[in-house]
């Protein structure tokens, strides 16, 4: 029989990502998500296979699955500073509950889990690159951290499973990462460059453009997640791309690629911002043999080519969602 995978927040960028390849792989997937972020369109191409299905739920409430279960990917959560920022309740409860549920049924179902953590646990570096054995910089009360607290709450009590129950768990941290089906207005600097360029609008760049980030193509994030959760590493993992560039270098790489004249300008950065982002991969080379294989010049492109089959709607869309009930 084929091996059964939960993948939650299968909507979203990533999720709807790793659907396609654990199905490429043979799996028989369980994409979950309650789409306050996510989007359907990202899955629809999979609605018709025998091997997928899809459960409209929020993991912050009682999950139950029926039948076995070989591996749990909890990738639901909001992931970017604009969502986080409207849905903070959410993003913590999906962070506390919502791992606390899926960690229950791994143990009922006796699955291995692997958690999507963040670069973001790492704050606002004080070394650079970051090792997974460095500890942060983070801000708990600041306005990130309801995400950055979510994602080390998830790794300490998935620890806490693997060490008391013996729970099969793997740890994720993923760095900055682009490609096809990211959302265009949510805050984070890519789509938001390349959005802008295609509406016509100047590039905003946040506090003097020195702050840095390292930018991985979703191919090779999905190859490092896939090999670390068949791997017997337990201890968390960085997946991400070392080449690290300025923010306003990338403005500037946006402009060239996209062929627009307009300009950048500057606007103050907000609160705890992070002025250093590149993962130190040297464990995931050593461990997992995986490396990044898609240079930025050759993602964006692909991208970009994404972004543009958009229609003038969806590049200008803004989410008008009403969270009330997201935040109780």
């Amino acid at each position: 029989m084929k091996k059964r995978v939960l993948i939650t927040g299968a909507a979203g960028f990533l999720g709807s990502h790793l659907c396609d390849r654990f199905i490429k792989e043979g799996y028989h997937v369980i994409g979950m998500d309650n789409l306050i972020t996510g989007d359907l369109a990202n899955i629809e191409h999979l609605f018709p296979l025998e091997d997928f299905e899809f459960a409209h739920h929020d993991v912050s409430k009682f999950v139950h699955v029926a039948g076995d279960l070989d591996y749990i990917l909890h990738f639901a959560s909001p992931a970017s500073p604009i969502d986080y920022l409207k849905i903070p309740i959410q993003t913590l409860k999906v962070g506390s509950l919502g791992i606390h549920n899926l960690l229950g049924l791994a143990r009922a179902k006796n699955a291995r889990i692997m958690i999507a953590s963040t670069s973001e646990i790492y704050g606002d570096p004080a070394v650079n690159p970051q090792p997974e054995e460095y500890w942060g910089n983070v801000n708990t009360v600041g306005p990130r951290g309801v995400y950055d607290e979510a994602k080390r709450f998830q790794e300490a009590i998935t620890m806490a499973y693997h060490t008391f129950h013996g729970l099969e768990t793997r740890i994720v941290r993923i760095f900055n990462t682009y490609g096809p089906r990211m959302r265009l207005n949510d805050g984070r600097v890519l789509p938001a460059f390349i959005g802008q360029a295609l509406r016509g609008e100047d590039l905003t760049v946040f506090g003097d453009g020195s702050q840095t980030r390292s930018f991985c193509y979703v191919d090779d994030l999905v190859e490092g997640i896939y090999r670390l959760l068949l791997s017997d590493y337990a201890q968390p993992l960085n997946i991400g791309n070392p080449d690290e560039i300025t923010i306003s270098q990338f403005a500037e790489e946006i402009i060239k690629l996209t062929g627009t004249t307009q300009k950048i300008i500057y606007k103050p950065l907000p609160q705890d911002d992070p002025k250093q982002r590149r993962p130190d991969i040297t464990k995931a080379r050593r461990i997992l043999g995986w490396e990044p294989k898609v240079n930025r010049a050759e993602g964006l492109k692909i991208t970009y080519e994404y972004f543009k089959t958009l229609t003038k709607e969806q590049l200008e869309k803004i989410d008008h969602k009403d969270f009330t009930n997201y935040n109780k």
